[in-house]
Order: C-alpha cells, then structure tokens, then sequence
C-alpha cells in the first residue's frame, strides 16, 4: 500500500473540475470568454479552470491559454491587483492583509488582441473573466480509525470543504463503502466515498503521520500571511488504546524534532474518556516528554456539547476542527 498522500490527476471538464475543487477546498480560477470581436479560437462562455499546478479544459491553446494561466496563478499568488480590472500592475507593498483578502476575491478581466499582443492567427480579440475561488488553504486532516464515530464524522466532513485521509488497518472497516461496479478493472479498488476523502488500508498507521506533520510545516511557511486559523488536524480514534498511544507518541515526536513555532504543528486530538486522557498524559509525561509538548495534545478531543452517541460525538469533533480553522 503506497503510504504517500496523492494528488489525482485533474479532471478533463471544466464543470467537473470547478465542482472537485470546490469540493476539495482547493484554490482555483474559473476563467471564463466574456467578449468576441472577430475570429477567436473559442466561442463566447467557454471555461477552463486553473489551479496552482494544473489546468482542466482549454479556452483555446495557444498564447492566449498560455497568458490565461499566467494570470491565473499571478491572482491566485496575489502578484495582481484585481481591483482594477483595466490593470495588471503587482499590488503595492504596505497592503493590509484584509485588503488582499478582498483583492483576491474580486473579479478580475483582461482584454486580448489576439493578434497584435499574442500573435496568434485568429486576428480578432476575447475578453477573459477571472473568478478566484478557495484562496484561503483547505483543512487537511489526517484521520486514524473507521469505528462508528469516524463514520459519522465523514458524514459531515463530506459536506465541507476539505481533504481527508482516512487511515485503518482493518480493510473490513471500509467494505461498506466499496463501489461494486462490474466495468471496474479487475484489482482496482474504487470507494462510494466523495473524491476528498481518500481511504487507506495499511498494517503500520504510524507511518502516516511524520509526512504529514513536515507537509503540515511546509504549508504553513508558504502560506504564513494568508491564514491566523489551523490547516491540519490529526484525528485519533482507533480501536486500540496502545495504538492511538504509538499515534500520538509518533506526532510529538515529530514535532519535538521540528523545533519550530508551535502554530504551525497540526491539531493533534485523541478521542478518550478523562480516565484514558489522565492515563496517556502520565504515561507520556513519565517517558520524559515536557508538559509544553504534551500540552499540544487535546485530549478529550471535540467541545463539550453532550451526548455520546457516535453521531453526536462526531458533531463536537467536527464544530472543534471548523472553529479552530476559522480561529474563533
């Protein structure tokens, strides 16, 4: 089982690529032909969808896609100011985060002479729309255990935003979500599970977590000045109190050798009663780890909302997860 975390291939349909990303949180443009004079590659409305390092569908090929996508990343990196759409000046230095946040929730157009400024054949000239969608990064979590309360949490989680990774080494757990289809290729595994949540089946959960924690670093120096909230979240829930032990020994290990500021570790929680949180905390604290590392573990995880039942508990893990990305 490839333990890696995968990005797949993009689709080829705008209209499948702006609901995929939408649903993945993704950062995006739709950009869209809004005027035609004379002769152009293509036709007035059609779409392509640009992300920071893919593109689906064609508004034509060409210099004019290839300036499209240009300046679609330009927006996306925040390198142009949208609020003037006659402009393609960089954005001024001294700008306030708030006014970038709204730069780059602007509509932003751009007018092509196609054959004095791009030198393509057509001769005529398009204007292309650019709409900016999920700048801000999407929460990325890391889920160990299918049990009845992750079951329910992906209920919710399927409805937001997100990119899961949903992690067991029990491959009976996830056979109510198989797809049965008899066109799929013989050994290819397919789930009834929206695109963002992936399922991994592997006998060393642990193994999941340092990669995690270093992508969890590296987003955090790429996009320190975008976002105050927390991006990633490890979500403990296992079946085996000695295995959501080694899971959580496995993160603050990660994060005592990263020696970095602490908001830019993931959210690590651990589903427990208060017997089982005062046992973990002694236990690790006993192996010497500092009562400032063991502070990062929250334990119980999810707020304080009542009820037990698994839906219920997946809710006050769900509302934890949403107000500490948005740092309420």
């Amino acid at each position: 089982m490839n333990k890696s975390l995968i990005t797949p291939m993009p689709p080829t349909k705008w209209y499948d690529g702006l609901a995929q990303y939408q649903q993945q949180g993704i950062a995006h443009v739709l950009a869209t032909v809004v005027a035609v004079n004379g002769s152009a590659p293509r036709e007035l409305q059609s779409k392509m969808i640009v992300t920071l390092d893919a593109c689906c569908d064609t508004l034509g090929g060409g210099s004019l896609e290839h300036n499209v996508t240009i300046t679609a990343r330009q927006l996306l990196n925040g390198e142009i100011n949208a609020t003037d759409a006659r402009s393609t000046q960089p954005l001024k230095e001294g700008k306030s985060e708030k006014a970038q946040a709204v730069r780059r929730d602007a509509v932003y157009t751009k007018h092509y002479p196609l054959g004095a400024t791009l030198a393509q054949c057509c001769g005529g000239s398009v204007t292309v729309m650019f709409e900016c969608f999920n700048v801000m990064p999407p929460m990325s979590l890391l889920v160990f255990g299918a049990g009845h309360v992750a079951a329910a949490l992906m209920t919710i989680l399927a409805e937001l935003p997100c990119q899961v990774d949903w992690v067991d080494s029990r491959a009976e757990m996830f056979e109510r979500y198989l797809t049965h289809n008899p066109d799929t290729v013989e050994g290819q595994v397919t789930y009834q599970l929206p695109t963002h949540i992936r399922p991994h089946i592997d006998e060393d959960p642990v193994d999941f977590v340092r990669p995690f924690v270093a992508k969890s670093i590296k987003s955090a120096s790429i996009n320190a000045s975008m976002k105050k909230g927390t991006q990633y979240f490890i979500l403990v829930m296992t079946h085996d109190h000695s295995l959501d032990f080694d899971l959580v020994r496995a993160a603050l290990d990660s994060y005592v050798k990263t020696g970095i500021d602490s908001s830019s570790l993931p959210y690590l929680g651990c589903i427990s009663s208060a017997t089982k949180a005062k046992r973990f905390r002694d236990r690790l604290l006993q192996r010497d780890y500092s009562e400032q590392i063991v502070d990062k573990l929250t334990m119980p995880i999810g707020l304080n909302t009542g009820g037990k039942e698994p839906m219920a508990v997946a809710i006050s893990i769900a509302a934890q997860v949403m107000q500490l990305y948005h740092d309420l």
